[in-house]
């Protein structure tokens, strides 16, 4: 580990943490419906909008008509992406001639990129056409994130409201989003990748010659546009197979950067615009601390890990740290800040291969999806995810102090302890389920590249990825098969959409209770205690996943690396 590693990894925290009340403020005015000084650019767009569709913004939805109409929005766009990629082959936009998407291959594809997962068993310069990236891709991209923010947004009405049967308008939401966040971010954003080298074209390759004097030829596209929503929105689908680890995905450092602080911004901002929501930021600041604490913890052991190498290396007499699998210009500490990001987020971008990390720096990434992606999180994800393990986390608090347990003016009842036990429960049994079926099948130990342990760390990652909607992979694992296509495209829907509904129940049911002031007796949600208490019960729950996995994965592999040392 290096002085200049860990500055940038000090100076990413700081500036993600001063990003967080700006972009609060901003998603605050979105989530109460305020005009804001875009709206003179794209208010007659927004009401062009509704008035097509005949929706009237200002009709309040039940939390079952907002679930339902989300549900139906996403199944639409699912279908829609999937005849998109199945009819490649005869629509335009099509520069190198692809032919039609696998059946499998497209169902995958499509529940990936509806659910905001972004999982890739193709390779995309190889695979899709840039009217499939653009048109059935891009603009999931922008939506899938749309629809995130949209559920944290009616659960923050849910804690907010007082004896009320209504939690926004789904249409509203999602189209306010879109249209005053993502869109003219990532018009500002995607004009500074271009000028920083990244291709924005519809031309589908360029011939080049090398130095040695070979002819190649290069793949090009429209990727610009989507490299800007693929950070902004933790959906992290890259353009081409290497993601951000190609130079015409990631130029530069400064790119580089610029990107994983894309990928927390509006996480963050959101655990302000909660605590705003309900009348005091210091409930965002708190939920702020502890995602921080979690994460720097992750960062620490990735970075200390990587930075130590291969034993197995060392003991051949090659020194230094482990960079296999990572790009010279960004190194190690770049990498290891990259992984972590990436993973906390549900983002599943990669500037290097996972795969190639050593046994326990690998293991941080799984391990951070195992928790839930609630370490900031994905747009809109993280922060309702995280509000469900608070949920729990004053359930065990008012155990404790013997009173039933409130959050923020709302009594939590076993109405929603139990909603929240369902939405969390979903993720641990997804993962060792559909990875214990992939691990003795013919079909699913044919996928992995190795075998022992690591394999299975393989199998277990991309399952874990799948059910928590992350996407990135231990790329060792041959997954474009029928067994894998279709069980992760199921573990991916369920990991989404069996999470949000009961959210949005926990929503109705909270926004008709009425607000019940703190007293002495009440347990403190704000201090250092509170904050010591999220991170105990987020690190149970995620051990409830990745306990039972644990031996047989990273911690076998490593041992097997270390000759036995664990450190």
């Amino acid at each position: 580990m290096t002085v200049a590693g860990w500055s940038l990894i000090l100076l990413f925290v700081a500036i993600t943490v001063a990003l967080a009340k700006p972009m609060g403020l901003w998603l605050f005015a979105l989530y109460e419906g305020r005009t804001t000084p875009l709206h003179r650019l794209f208010g007659p767009v927004e009401r062009g909008f509704f008035r097509l569709a005949g929706i009237d913004p200002n009709e309040e939805q039940g939390w079952r008509r907002y679930a339902l109409h989300m549900l139906l929005f996403n199944l639409v766009l699912l279908l829609f992406t999937y005849a998109i990629l199945r009819l490649q082959g005869v629509l335009p936009g099509n520069p190198q001639g692809f032919g039609a998407v696998s059946a499998d291959g497209a169902f995958n594809t499509a529940v990936s990129f509806t659910t905001n997962t972004n999982w890739q068993w193709y390779a995309g310069e190889t695979t899709l056409s840039h009217l499939s990236q653009m048109l059935g891709l891009t603009i999931q991209n922008f939506l899938s994130a749309a629809t995130g923010i949209a559920i944290a947004f009616a659960l923050f009405r849910g804690f907010a409201r007082r004896e009320m049967k209504t939690i926004g308008n789904f249409w509203a939401d999602i189209t306010r989003v879109t249209l005053y966040l993502l869109l003219p971010i990532c018009i500002v954003y995607a004009i500074f990748l271009i000028a920083s080298g990244v291709p924005q074209t519809f031309a589908g390759s360029v011939d080049a010659t090398t130095l040695e004097g070979v002819r190649q030829t290069i793949a090009l596209g429209p990727v610009a546009s989507q490299e800007a929503i693929k950070m902004l929105g933790t959906n992290g689908g890259g353009f081409f197979n290497a993601n951000s680890a190609h130079p015409f995905e990631n130029p530069t450092a400064i790119t580089n950067f610029v990107q994983m602080l894309s990928i927390f911004s509006i996480g963050v901002g959101l655990t302000w615009c909660f605590g705003k929501a309900v009348g005091d930021t210091r409930q965002g600041w708190a939920i702020l601390a502890a995602m921080g604490v979690l994460f720097v913890a992750g960062v620490t052991v990735t970075y200390w890990q990587e930075a130590a190498g291969n034993p197995l290396l060392h003991q051949l007499g090659v020194a230094g740290g482990n960079m296999e699998g990572k790009e010279v210009r960004f190194g190690i500490a770049a990498s290891a800040l990259f992984s972590v990001i990436t993973t906390a987020a549900s983002c599943g971008a990669v500037n290097a291969m996972h795969d190639s990390f050593t046994a326990l720096g690998g293991m941080v990434p799984l391990f951070n999806m195992q928790l839930g992606e609630v370490v900031v999180g994905g747009v809109g994800a993280g922060i309702y995810g995280f509000l469900l393990i608070a949920i729990l986390a004053v359930f065990v608090a008012g155990l404790m102090v013997g009173r039933t347990p409130e959050y923020v003016g709302k009594k939590i009842e076993a109405r929603e302890v139990k909603l929240a036990v369902l939405a969390i429960a979903i993720l641990p049994l997804v993962i060792l389920g559909f990875t214990a079926i992939a691990s003795i099948l013919p079909e699913g130990l044919a996928g992995p590249l190795n075998k022992g342990p690591h394999g299975f760390s393989e199998i277990l990652y991309a399952f874990t990825s799948g059910a928590g909607n992350n996407g990135s992979a231990f790329a060792g694992l041959t997954a474009g098969t029928p067994f894998y296509n279709g069980m992760l495209g199921v573990a991916m829907w369920l990991g989404r959409f069996f999470v949000i509904v009961p959210a949005l129940a926990i929503a109705g049911s909270l926004a008709a209770k009425r607000h019940v002031p703190a007293t002495s007796g009440s347990f403190p949600t704000t201090g250092g205690l509170w904050v010591g208490l999220l991170v105990g019960v987020i690190l149970i729950l995620g051990g409830l996943t990745f306990l039972p996995s644990l031996a047989l994965g990273p911690i076998a592999d490593h041992l097997a690396v270390t000759g036995g040392q664990l450190f």
